[in-house]
C-alpha cells in the first residue's frame, strides 16, 4: 500500500529577519568561483574517477578559468592523496590557482591532509563538522557546546599544522555542515568561535562556507538565512562568505543567486550539476545566467562541447538534452511560430546591436553552437523552420509564398516518419516538387532577340522528340510565357518572381523562383543556372511541366 502522506512532514521554520535588503540587490559582478567537481562530484559517482580522469578534469577546470579547485579528500582516500601529490610534485598547478582539500575536524585526518599538501604553493584547507539539530541529536548525540568544541579544536589543529609549513600560502575554510538545518544563531555562534581561533584580517581573510547540504526551503528563505548570518557574524570584513548549495528541491542555482544578493562573496559548485542525490549547484548555469545579463562571469564556456565531452567521459553521466545552456536541444525550436519569430529576429540582428532574438536568451554561437542547430523540423514545425534550414544549409532563400507551399509537404513526411526531418530530406522534397524543368519537357537551345518587342525561340525536348516554340512579349519571361501559352493552349501568368545569387562551392550561380497562374491554378517552379535569364526561363518551364503532369493524371483518373 502507498503511504503518500504529506502530514508526516513539517514546514521549514524561517529565520526571523526584519527589513531584509536582498530583494532590492542586483548581481553585478561574478563571485569567487570554486569547483568541487573533483571532490563532492567525484564522491557521488558509482565509479569514482581514476587519477587519469582527474588529471583531464583538472586541466579543463583550469582552462575554463577556475582559480580555486577542490581536488579531493586526501585523508579519506589514497587515490585522492596520490592525485594531490601528483599535482604538486609534477608542478601542475598554475601560480594563480589555489588547490582546496576537504577534511573533517579530526586531528589525525587534518595531519594526513597536510602531508598531502607538502610543497604546495597555495592551498585552501577546508575543515568541517556537522552542526544541524538533527545530526546533533540523532547522529552525534551531543549538545551545542560539544559540537562547537569539535569545530574549535579542528580550527586550532588546522592553524597549528599550517604554522609548520610557512612556505605555503594557506587559506583556512570552515563549513558548518548542514547549515540550512542548523539554527542560524547557533551557526553564527560556531563560526564566531572558529574565527576567534583563526584571527583573520581584511588583508588575510578566512572563508566561512555555508552549505545547503540538503536543500530544505525555498530560495528566498535561504537568502534570509544568509543575510541574517552576514549581519550577525563577527569580523565580516575579514571573512569571505561562501555558499555551497545542493539541488534537492531543484532550486540550487536560484538559491545561490539569491544568496549572492544577500551578501555572499563566493560560490562552490560543479560543472553541469553533478553531486550527491540531485546534485550540486550547476556552475555552468549560474555563470551563463550572468553572461546573459551582460555580466562577465570570469569563466569561459565558449567551447561548451569540450566541457560536455570531458564531464561525460570522466563521470560517465549523460547531459540531459534540456540542461540549461549545455543541452543538445536547449536552443532548438520545433514549433512553427517559434521558428518564424527566430528567423525574423535573426534577420534583423547585427553585431553592433545588443542581442535581441525571440526565444534565444543568448547567441548560440557564443558557446560554439551553430544556427543550423537552432531550428529543427518535425510535425509541429511550420514554414519558417523549413525555410531557415534550407537557407542555413544550402543558401536557398525561399520566398514566403514558396515556404507556404513547401511546408505541408515536409510536414506530411515528418508525420509519416514520426521524427525530425533533416535538411537533406527537405532539399530532396523541394527539388522533387518545384525543380521540375527537365520533365516531361526540358529546355534546349533558345534565342532571344529584341526589335519592337522581345522575342524568344526555344527548343523543348520531350520523350517523343524536340519541338520548337516561339513567342513575343515585354521582356524575356513575358516572351517565353507567351510561347508556352501558344504551344500548350493554356494561359500562363507570372504572379510572383524572386531571384538571388547562389554560391555552390566555388561556383557562383543564380536561382529563380516563379509562381505562375496557369488557367486559374497556381504552380511554383524553381531553377538554378549560371545565367539568371536561363534560370528564370527554366523556372517558368517547371510550372508548365507541373500543369502538364497534373492534366495527364486527371485524364488517367
Amino acid at each position: 500500500m502507498s503511504s503518500f502522506d504529506h502530514t508526516k512532514y513539517r514546514p521549514f521554520e524561517p529565520v526571523a529577519i526584519a527589513n531584509r535588503t536582498w530583494p532590492d540587490q542586483e548581481i553585478t559582478k561574478a563571485p569567487i568561483w570554486a569547483s568541487v567537481d573533483l571532490r563532492d562530484g567525484n564522491q557521488a559517482l558509482v565509479e569514482p574517477m581514476t587519477v587519469e580522469q582527474k588529471k583531464e578534469f583538472f586541466k579543463l577546470l583550469v582552462d575554463v578559468g577556475f582559480k580555486e579547485i577542490e581536488v579531493g579528500f586526501p585523508a579519506a582516500s589514497q587515490l585522492d592523496f596520490d592525485f594531490v601529490r601528483w599535482l604538486i610534485e609534477e608542478d601542475q598547478v598554475p601560480n594563480d590557482v589555489y588547490i582546496q582539500v576537504l577534511t573533517q575536524a579530526r586531528p589525525e585526518l587534518i595531519e594526513r591532509t597536510y602531508e598531502s599538501l607538502k610543497g604546495a604553493k597555495k592551498a585552501v584547507v577546508h575543515v568541517y563538522n556537522s552542526t544541524s539539530k538533527t545530526q546533533r541529536e540523532q547522529v552525534f548525540r551531543l549538545g551545542k557546546d560539544g559540537i562547537k568544541d569539535i569545530a574549535v579544536r579542528g580550527a586550532q589543529c588546522v592553524k597549528d599544522h599550517a604554522a609548520k609549513h610557512p612556505e605555503t600560502e594557506w587559506v583556512f575554510q570552515y563549513s558548518p555542515e548542514s547549515f540550512t538545518g542548523t539554527e542560524t544563531d547557533f551557526a553564527v555562534e560556531v563560526c564566531d568561535a572558529v574565527i576567534d581561533v583563526w584571527q583573520p584580517t581584511p588583508e588575510k581573510k578566512c572563508i566561512i562556507n555555508l552549505p545547503a547540504t540538503v536543500e530544505v526551503a525555498t530560495p528566498n528563505r535561504f537568502a534570509d538565512q544568509i543575510e541574517y548570518f552576514c549581519r550577525k557574524v563577527k569580523n565580516r570584513d575579514s571573512i569571505i562568505i561562501s555558499l555551497h548549495t545542493h539541488n534537492d528541491r531543484g532550486c540550487g542555482v536560484a538559491a545561490a543567486e539569491l544568496g549572492m544578493m544577500a551578501g555572499a562573496d563566493r560560490i562552490e559548485g560543479t560543472l553541469l550539476g553533478n553531486g550527491e542525490r540531485t546534485g550540486n549547484m550547476c556552475v555552468v548555469t549560474m555563470a551563463m545566467n550572468m553572461y546573459s545579463q551582460g555580466i562577465d562571469p570570469e569563466l569561459n564556456f565558449a567551447d561548451m562541447d569540450r566541457v560536455i565531452s570531458v564531464v561525460q567521459s570522466c563521470t560517465q553521466l549523460p547531459v540531459h538534452p534540456r540542461h540549461a545552456y549545455a543541452g543538445e536541444l536547449v536552443f532548438t525550436a520545433f514549433s512553427g511560430s517559434h521558428q518564424d519569430a527566430i528567423k525574423k529576429c535573426l534577420a534583423n540582428q547585427t553585431d553592433d546591436k545588443p542581442w535581441d532574438v525571440a526565444y534565444l536568451p543568448i547567441d548560440p554561437r557564443d558557446i560554439g553552437r551553430s544556427y543550423q542547430e537552432v531550428i529543427r523540423v518535425n510535425s509541429q514545425s511550420g514554414k519558417g523552420g523549413v525555410a531557415f534550414a534550407l537557407e542555413q544549409e544550402y543558401g536557398l532563400a525561399l520566398p514566403r509564398w514558396l515556404q507556404v507551399e513547401l511546408s505541408p509537404i515536409v510536414q506530411k513526411l515528418s508525420e509519416e516518419d514520426g521524427g525530425v526531418i533533416e535538411a537533406a530530406d527537405m532539399k530532396r522534397l523541394f527539388e522533387e516538387n518545384f525543380m521540375t524543368s527537365s520533365a516531361p519537357y526540358a529546355l534546349g537551345n533558345y534565342e532571344l532577340s529584341k526589335k519592337d518587342r522581345d522575342t524568344v525561340t526555344a527548343e523543348l525536348s520531350h520523350k517523343d522528340g524536340v519541338i520548337s516554340v516561339h513567342g513575343e512579349g515585354n521582356g524575356a519571361l513575358s516572351a517565353f510565357t507567351s510561347a508556352l501559352s501558344a504551344h500548350f493552349n493554356v494561359r500562363v501568368d507570372i504572379v510572383q518572381y524572386q531571384e538571388h545569387a547562389l554560391t555552390v562551392g566555388s561556383d557562383s550561380q543564380a536561382i529563380a523562383y516563379i509562381q505562375a497562374n496557369i488557367d486559374g491554378e497556381r504552380y511554383n517552379g524553381v531553377a538554378i543556372d549560371n545565367d539568371i535569364v536561363s534560370a528564370s526561363i527554366q523556372a517558368v518551364l517547371a510550372t508548365v511541366n507541373q500543369k502538364v503532369i497534373a492534366s495527364e493524371q486527371a485524364n488517367v483518373a
